[in-house]
């Protein structure tokens, strides 16, 4: 577990080397408040100068905790850590990590706490202790209690790592701590994980409920670092914050300083998949029906639809694995043929069955049957489906209620993401615009669109046109800041691109430009020749139609902003229609004052 240390291999003896003075090197590194980049704390860390380079203060914590010296150690590096900070003429706060077992230990009076961070002359009302805790704390009340003494004497709480280890939320609820330390599991990457991002949102509203303050541990990106600035988690922490020093850091990074001035409104993350409230697996459809084995007749099968005159059809089924599907209407229809009654009412039900059901296990989802929706076989409309679980006959599902409920969750999905580009649609579009206008900063909208892309369309085909329209997602995806720019895809070819890179406007004309040289590999070469395609207008007349090429209309915007996302929309989409008409790639409707107006 240990490194291997081939001068002295006693576990007491390393300890007590480690509890002797000079053993540990005090360093810290600085919090920073993220409206007003104030250094306002620091943390207090310890490294092991009596060991080898990879032998960590971690390290030593285990081997103290194996010894029953946890305590010792704790509190020697918390005298240390204090000490020295002590020493620096600094106002701000210092944060001292102690563990909850250390804390609970019998042995350890809240006194003796108290005396570890104060005897060097330091102000108790300047010091936070970060509960930090490796284990599951069984009694969290107790540890309320303990720290009940402590800020008696002005010592304030903080809970360590939350959202990894034991940190969670009875340990928030009961010793109710004045800060919470966000883990850097959930910070690390938060710009790209919509996951993160929504457990993140989640504290930020109990941090605001229970008068918490939060601050964002492990911050390294600066997308990260402009996402937490967003969200509203009001304090950071982390090596783009500051490296841990010998001496407390007087302001943080010029890097992060830049960023944090830099005022600009951050990209979220999506989920990969539809956002949709409603029900997505089988189960949800299932209904409670009869079944029938194969040795009954069809009489007796008749006879069960008189008794469930809702029932559209019956299950078959042998040793609880259905068989087949018996249809009311088909079975109604044969059987009132001439002598039909005469020579099947008394056949076993598998002679008027269809053999091939459309079969489903209760925990598939509703967007796998799109495929069946589009097959050749269409009869499930009519027949319905058998709803199993591990193969075993639950009951049925309505081939109308199958539809229904595919058809909703695909117009969700499509609200949200294109099921085409997979960009977001137009109810993440809106959202991104009213955050950008209550961020009042400059930015511009753009409205994309292609010239004559019914006739391509209709000329090519589907296939064809699909191919057009996620080329032109491409393009724009490939040619904006993705940490700035915002990509919707709000319908058929048309798309909007919320831009807050100062040199939007050159990302447009290279969009233009790229498309226009690369879209031509889309028709034919006889077409490439003259220059376009003969089809036929919305009348239906004949017409000649140049090659499609992109328009852009842009409305940029600058403070003070408006208030209504819709007016600003329109506005984009005149634009868009100008620089239609005018067969200009790009037209800007500019200034705040048209948007106002």
């Amino acid at each position: 577990m240990f490194p291997t240390l081939a001068y002295d291999n006693s576990r007491h003896a390393m300890l007590e080397r480690a509890l002797a003075a000079g053993s540990l090197t005090p360093v810290f590194q600085p919090v920073v408040r993220v409206d007003t980049l104030e250094v306002v704390a620091h943390e207090g860390l310890s490294r092991c100068t009596f060991m080898p380079g990879n032998f960590s203060i971690l390290d030593l914590l285990d081997l103290a905790r194996m010894e029953g010296r946890l305590v010792d150690v704790e509190l020697h590096a918390a005298r240390t850590i204090c000490r020295a900070f002590g020493n620096y003429q600094d106002d701000g706060r210092l944060l001292v990590n102690l563990s909850a077992h250390a804390i609970l230990q019998d042995t350890l009076r809240p006194g003796d706490v108290l005396a570890a961070l104060t005897d060097s002359g330091l102000d108790p009302a300047r010091v936070t202790i970060e509960v930090t805790e490796r284990d599951v704390v069984e009694n969290p009340a107790r540890l309320a209690h303990a720290l009940g003494y402590l800020r008696a004497h002005g010592i304030r709480i903080a809970l360590d790592d939350f959202g990894n280890g034991h940190s969670n939320f009875e340990l928030w609820n009961e010793i109710h701590p004045d800060v919470v330390k966000i883990d850097r599991y959930l910070v690390h990457g938060i710009s790209r994980s919509a996951g993160r991002l929504a457990i993140v949102r989640s504290l930020c509203q109990v941090a605001e409920t229970l008068g918490t303050d939060l601050v964002g541990e492990g911050v390294e990106d600066p997308a990260d670092l402009r996402v937490l600035r967003d969200l509203g988690v009001p304090y950071v922490q982390g090596y783009l914050i500051g490296h841990p020093a010998r001496e407390p850091a007087r302001e943080a990074s010029a890097e992060a300083q830049l960023l944090l001035r830099t005022p600009s409104v951050s990209v979220l993350p999506r989920p990969r998949g539809p956002v949709t409230q409603r029900p997505t697996q089988v189960s949800h459809l299932l209904m409670d029906a009869p079944s029938v084995h194969p040795r009954q007749t069809n009489e007796e099968v008749m006879a069960l639809f008189v008794d469930y005159p809702e029932l559209h059809a019956v299950a078959v089924v042998k040793d609880g694995h259905p068989i087949g599907l018996v249809n009311r209407r088909l079975m109604n229809e044969r059987m009132a043929q001439p002598f039909a009654r005469e020579l099947l009412a008394r056949k076993s039900c598998t002679a008027l069955m269809n053999s091939a059901p459309l079969v489903c296990d209760e925990q598939r989802s509703l967007e796998s049957l799109a495929d069946v929706l589009r097959g050749e076989d269409q009869r499930y409309l009519a027949d319905g489906f058998i709803v199993t679980s591990n193969g075993h006959y639950r009951g049925l599902g309505t081939g109308e209620a199958l539809v229904r409920r595919v058809s909703e969750l695909r117009i969700d999905a499509a609200r949200h993401a294109n099921p085409l580009t997979f960009l977001p649609g137009n109810i993440p579009t809106t959202e991104h615009l009213e955050r950008l206008l209550e961020g009042a900063e400059r930015f511009a909208v753009v409205h994309v669109d292609l010239t004559d892309f019914k006739p391509f369309n209709d000329h090519y085909g589907y296939s064809r046109g699909d191919e057009m329209i996620r080329l032109l997602s491409g393009l724009l995806s490939e040619h904006v800041d993705p940490s700035l720019d915002f990509v919707g895809h709000i319908g058929g070819d048309d798309f909007v691109v919320l831009f807050q890179s100062l040199d939007w406007e050159a990302r447009c004309l290279r969009v233009i430009d790229a498309f226009n040289a690369r879209s031509p590999q889309l028709f034919d070469e006889e077409d490439i020749a003259q220059g376009g395609l003969r089809g036929k207008d919305r009348r239906g007349e004949p017409q000649f139609f140049p090659l499609t090429a992109v328009v852009m209309g842009a409305v940029e915007l600058s403070p003070p902003l408006p208030q209504r996302a819709q007016s600003i929309a329109m506005l984009a989409a005149r634009a868009k229609r100008r620089a239609k008409r005018d067969s200009t790639g790009l037209h800007i409707t500019s200034r705040v004052t048209e948007a106002t107006g």
